[in-house]
């Protein structure tokens, strides 16, 4: 019974990274990112963006992925 809530819940977290993955813009910045990284208003406010919130999404849903995964392969929600 328990393991079968946490493969929904591994489902859910599944197709929610998909999601938040693609919602994401590319990272190409071509030749401008040789020269370094320009410090400006966006990149030093980068967690109040709409982008930073999207990576912090990314994060919190690949640890959930991974440790869910982790404990389903290795039997520990029977």
């Amino acid at each position: 019974m328990i393991r079968t809530i946490f493969t929904v819940l591994f489902i859910i977290v599944c197709i929610a990274l998909i999601v938040v993955v693609l919602m994401q813009e590319g990272k190409s910045a071509g030749l401008g990112s040789l020269s370094g990284q320009v410090d400006s208003y966006v990149s030093k406010n980068r967690g109040r963006t709409r982008e930073g919130k999207l990576e912090r999404a990314t994060v919190i849903l690949a640890v959930l992925f991974f440790a869910l995964a982790i404990g389903l392969c290795l039997k520990v929600f029977m």
